[in-house]
């Protein structure tokens, strides 16, 4: 067999998939992923909005009231980088700090009623978007799609060490635009 194995070369005999099938379904997971985002990235961008904005606009539309250390962990960046988005976004009039009711230390974030203008417009970009690129499947594919992508995830989530911070990061972390079938 030559070298260029296409991916029903890789079957074997008895119908299980073999090792370069589960990696070419990891990659291609990821290359979806990465695809959609910079598509998306692409489209927000004309809007005046980075992928570090639109992520935090997704993460606190969906968690109200996050700390700046919360927001932190679910874009998996180091606190002080956090603080200097939040910043931009303040001064943008798009996220507002609060007190913490019990812990004066803590600020808890907010969108803006400008910033849950802004974010609704992008969910309405997204939402095209995912359209586009699934144009291609029937509503049965799409909600097939899902509910394996689903059982991948809580089966990925189910795996990771209990108690740790990234495994209730990963429920929210906004790899993907928001919108249609991604959560």
């Amino acid at each position: 067999m030559h070298s260029n194995r296409t991916r029903a070369d890789t079957n074997s005999a008895d119908g299980e998939q073999t090792h370069e099938d589960r990696r070419y379904i990891g990659y291609l997971i990821s290359d979806v992923a990465r695809l959609m985002r910079a598509s998306f990235d692409r489209h927000v961008r004309q809007i005046g909005l980075t992928r570090a904005q639109w992520q935090v606009l997704s993460l606190l539309h969906r968690r109200p009231g996050a700390s700046q250390t919360e927001l932190a962990e679910m874009l998996e960046v180091e606190r002080a980088t956090a603080g200097r988005i939040i910043d931009r976004m303040a001064r943008k009039n798009w996220v507002e700090r609060r007190a913490d009711a019990t812990d004066r230390r803590i600020n808890r974030l907010y969108l803006t009623a400008e910033a849950r203008e802004v974010q609704a417009e992008m969910g309405r970009i997204a939402e095209d978007m995912l359209d586009d690129a699934m144009a291609s499947l029937d509503d049965r594919e799409k909600n097939l799609l899902a509910d394996m992508l689903e059982r991948v995830k809580v089966q990925l989530q189910s795996m990771a060490p209990r108690g740790s911070t990234k495994d209730a990061a990963s429920t929210l972390t906004p790899a993907l635009p928001p919108a249609g079938l991604l959560p």
